[in-house]
């Protein structure tokens, strides 16, 4: 969450990508920073994924990313 409020301070646009399991933490973690982030959740768990699953899970979101960061 650090690293996507330094880009926003930088006025760089960025979009956090986390994973659904996280959500209740980055939406802690965005109160305590004072700051609304573009977030994008993700299907849990992650790390066990093969490459295929990822590149999925990617193309499913990655239109939406797109639009995050370029409002």
């Amino acid at each position: 969450m650090h690293d996507i409020a330094t880009l926003d301070k930088r006025g760089i646009p960025g979009c956090a990508v986390i994973s659904e399991e996280f959500e209740p933490g980055a939406d802690a973690q965005s109160k305590a920073l004072g700051f609304k982030p573009a977030i994008v959740f993700v299907p849990h768990p992650i790390q066990n994924r093969t490459p295929e699953q990822l590149a999925t899970i990617a193309d499913d979101v990655i239109d939406e990313i797109l639009a995050l960061i370029r409002r």
